[in-house]
């Protein structure tokens, strides 16, 4: 089972079907797999072997596709590494990663450039750019694959075992894990979340986050699993996504909230404009109940919800499940499971809060050369999710938070997410995030920190004494509102709560 052969076949089956659209570039089955092949046959020729890990530094781009599936038909091992890394950072992960080559583009060369003398696994012609050629010291993308012919490779045999990537965690709760996915885990991803999202080979699918990060392999894989039409914007633009769903007919999407949130603030946002969208995903982070309101109100049944690790579990919140259950986060998928342990390692009752964990056809092979933290993640088959939730009696799941975003204030449990879904109740607040600060009685009490509509709609006094007149409970009552233009995000757009926190516990020397 190689993956690679999904565009194999499509070319064959469907050779003319448009596959990807990325800005300039349409490109049938046919066409796209020509380009895969011609890659894959000059990684070859370059000694790229079965099991031999290249590192992808790229922003979205044709490129970026065209390294995704030609690793998967030579049995190489793509590690994608977000844009936004840097010095340090970026070194610990090449290097832990076995990085043998580096394909990158030339925005990146200043920051690559003064570490290569510590990458020595990365041979000195195994360094390639996509979009500048002569530049001393790396490869030109497209003279590499003008001079190889576009046949099929032959002679590798790829396991449905052999591990086909390795996904650094986003970092969102501390230091990045390398995840391992196989050919087969991925090859579930497609089965499994098609289905789910009912994506067919007539669909068109949009990505407009980061395609290096794993929520976008969500409907990316599906797409290419189905033979569909794949459309990657370069990068998130709220006023271009909606004319490019209007002008492709698009029929799936996946989100990260803050993008769903700027889309309904768009000013060409419009009903008519997104009637052709069947799915509207939302991934990442938990959207708040008045958003997912908004959208059904203009695009009713077509919003789903996942929530999952990239370890290997979701839950989905199916578009007709929406209307009755829109707080929870779904069930399982077919051959899927999930389970609430309460801290004494109980299976918890229904309607109990507990540790949320699960198993199911996409569970990673484990942390790549850690043991050590994947025993501590996968116990007796089920991956710890570190959140915190409860099942109703039906089975639906209900996010509360996350265990390293819960407070403690005078030995109270308090939830950021409860108190968050009454501040974006406010008409003037656009986004919150909640999260607690050192207090010399109680321990930690609750900041809010808010991205308005508009910058000067409440003063900050005002907007706290709104918020603390409708928590339900004195210790949700916030300690300060903090106004911010943006909140500092991954290139995921997740939010960084944690990057928020840090200075006040540093102030104080204390560490959570």
């Amino acid at each position: 089972m190689n993956i690679g052969s999904l565009v194999t076949r499509h070319a064959r089956y469907r050779p003319d079907h448009l596959a990807v659209a990325v800005g300039d570039h349409r490109l049938t089955w046919k066409d796209f797999n020509h380009r895969v092949n011609r890659l894959a046959n000059a990684l070859f020729g370059m000694g790229i072997r079965k099991g031999d890990k290249i590192a992808v530094i790229l922003p979205n781009c044709l490129e970026l596709l065209d390294i995704y599936w030609a690793v998967a038909k030579i049995g190489a091992v793509v590690v994608p590494l977000s844009p936004l890394l840097r010095g340090q950072g970026l070194t610990t992960l090449l290097r832990d990663s076995d990085a043998v080559m580096v394909i990158t583009n030339s925005a990146f060369i200043d920051i690559l450039n003064p570490i290569k003398p510590k990458l020595p696994a990365v041979a000195a012609n195994r360094y390639v750019l996509t979009d500048v050629r002569g530049m001393t010291g790396y490869h030109d993308y497209q003279t590499l694959i003008n001079a190889v012919s576009g046949i099929e490779p032959g002679g590798i045999e790829v396991n449905s075992h052999d591990l086909y990537n390795i996904m650094y965690s986003s970092g969102t709760t501390g230091l990045p894990k390398g995840i391992m996915h196989t050919h087969h885990i991925r090859a579930m991803y497609g089965m499994s979340f098609a289905q789910s999202f009912r994506i067919m080979p007539e669909s068109v699918v949009l990505h407009t986050g980061s395609l290096i990060f794993n929520g976008a392999f969500v409907t990316y894989i599906p797409a290419f699993f189905v033979g569909a039409t794949f459309i990657l914007h370069q990068q998130f633009d709220p006023v271009h996504f909606i004319e490019t769903v209007e002008r492709e007919k698009v029929t799936h999407v996946m989100l990260v909230p803050s993008q769903i949130i700027a889309i309904l603030n768009a000013p060409n946002f419009s009903a008519e404009a997104l009637q052709s969208l069947e799915m509207i995903g939302s991934i990442g982070a938990p959207l708040h109940r008045r958003h997912k309101e908004l959208l059904d109100k203009h695009l009713p049944c077509r919003f789903y919800e996942l929530y999952g690790l990239t370890e290997g579990f979701v839950t989905i919140l199916d578009k007709f499940d929406a209307e009755k259950k829109l707080d929870s986060v779904g069930v399982p998928p077919p051959f899927f499971d999930i389970k609430i342990f309460t801290d004494d390692g109980e299976e918890a009752a229904v309607g109990e809060v507990g540790e949320i964990a699960g198993h199911g056809t996409i569970q990673m092979l484990g942390y790549y050369k850690r043991p050590d933290l994947t025993e501590e993640t996968v116990v007796d088959g089920w991956i710890r999710s570190g959140d915190l939730g409860y099942v109703d009696e039906d089975g639906y799941l209900y996010l509360v938070d996350r265990k390293k975003d819960l407070m403690i204030s005078g030995g109270v449990n308090v939830y950021p997410k409860d108190i968050e879904e009454v501040i974006v109740q406010h008409p003037a607040v656009r986004e919150v995030a909640v999260f607690g600060i050192p207090h010399e009685k109680w321990g930690e009490t609750p900041l809010a920190a808010v991205i308005l509509n508009q910058a000067d709609a409440i003063p900050p006094e005002e907007l706290k004494a709104w918020i603390n007149a409708r928590v339900e409970a004195r210790y949700q009552r916030i300690n300060e509102v903090v106004i911010m233009d943006d909140f500092p995000r991954n290139a995921a757009g997740k939010t960084l709560k944690r990057v928020m926190r840090e200075p006040y516990w540093a102030e104080e020397d204390v560490q959570i």
